[in-house]
């Protein structure tokens, strides 16, 4: 629990450096395209654009009963897209940039929580995106259960945060370990209810629960729920213990990896 104590105040007390350098990298890594930032606003959109052509038209696939899909996707995906590029990004943040660590002072624990930062502004601009739609094509009005989001996103936050310093650490310590991961969020987005609803009569009732234990789809469900349901997340009181005991042990084992092996970084790279 130190370890743990240790790293979120070496995440709060580094915030400010923390979003100078998101803003720096989000600028580098565009600078050489011509549409710039743009690309990052841009590319989801376009993934968005496929996956109700091919799902929502092709294949016919709906949401739930009374919900227009594309409303239902969007606002699914909007975490989901967040989510998986901040986990790949964070998993190699510190093996790509550990040596300007050792010229700076600032803690390396904090590399996998900019990555977070740098994609947050993508975030919100779906997250607006995905409520024009569901006013305009979904009809969906503002409610109560909307405020469910906050919870939701501070969730994710605490997520993220755990499964990337875990990520970051062991990826330096099994070289393999970042490729088996694409591997996993690739089998994940079929997995996550991303683009079908398993909460339907068409899937087992027992590969529907397995399915609910994963932290990936607790988020992309939950913000579901917050825009199309009447139901608040305690009352998925199983499901919300589960989801905040793998934050906990991804935080306890993540820190603990990370202070053992914080001063070998270097030489393990």
């Amino acid at each position: 629990m130190k370890q743990v104590g240790t790293l979120i105040k070496e995440q709060l007390g580094n915030l400010g450096i923390m979003f100078r350098i998101s803003r720096y990298q989000d600028k580098s890594d565009y600078q050489s395209h011509y549409l710039g930032l743009v690309w990052e606003y841009l590319y989801p959109l376009i993934q968005i654009a496929i996956y109700w052509m091919v799902f929502g038209i092709g294949l016919k696939k709906g949401a739930s009963e009374g919900v227009d899909y594309l409303s239902w996707m969007v606002i699914g995906i909007t975490p989901w897209f967040f989510m998986n590029s901040v986990t790949l990004d964070a998993s190699k943040s510190i093996y790509q940039q550990v040596g300007m660590v050792s010229k700076m002072k600032f803690p390396v624990s904090i590399l996998p929580s900019i990555k977070i930062i740098s994609n947050l502004s993508s975030f919100w601009t779906m997250l607006i995106f995905s409520i024009v739609i569901g006013f305009f094509k979904g009809g969906i009005t503002p409610n109560i259960y909307w405020i469910q989001w906050i919870y939701y996103f501070f969730a994710m936050i605490m997520w993220l945060v755990a499964f990337g310093i875990f990520n970051s650490t062991v990826s330096i310590l099994v070289r393999d370990y970042r490729i088996l991961l694409q591997s996993v969020m690739r089998m994940l987005f079929y997995m996550s209810g991303v683009l079908f609803n398993f909460q339907t009569n068409s899937f087992p009732p027992a590969f529907v629960r397995v399915l609910e234990l994963n932290p990936f789809f607790y988020i992309v469900n939950g913000f579901r729920e917050s825009m199309f349901s009447e139901a608040w997340f305690w009352q998925h009181s199983t499901l919300t213990i589960i989801f905040w005991l793998f934050v906990a042990f991804f935080l306890l084992v993540g820190s603990h990896l990370h202070y053992k092996f914080r001063s070998h970084f270097v030489d393990l790279i």
